[in-house]
């Protein structure tokens, strides 16, 4: 987050440093992971890029997962086999989304 931030404000490492009161090093190690700042550092760091970091709780969706989980149930054949049908899918809804804008009356 600090990398981005930084990036966004368009800020050497030395100058964030200057802006928070730290040392181009200690944002060199916050930035590539070696330690890890507080919470309260990174909103610090985020509001000196002028940004802020909202955090919401929300409930855990793990459907990835799950997903992930009985794909990999499957054999490779039927995976290939899964991916190509909703390859063709997509490129059917596609389509249908270009002939529908093409109409008179569409889009």
């Amino acid at each position: 987050m600090i990398h981005e931030g930084r990036r966004r404000a368009g800020l050497t490492q030395a100058a964030l440093a200057g802006r928070v009161g730290t040392t181009q090093s200690a944002v060199a190690r916050w930035e590539s992971g070696s330690t890890s700042p507080s919470l309260d550092t990174v909103v610090r760091v985020l509001r000196a890029c002028e940004l802020d970091l909202e955090v919401a709780v929300v409930p855990y969706d793990d459907s990835d997962y799950a997903q992930a989980r009985r794909l990999l149930d499957l054999t490779p054949a039927q995976r290939a086999k899964r991916a190509a049908e909703v390859s063709r899918t997509y490129r059917d809804l596609r389509r249908q989304a270009e002939r529908t804008a093409r109409s008179p009356g569409g889009r």
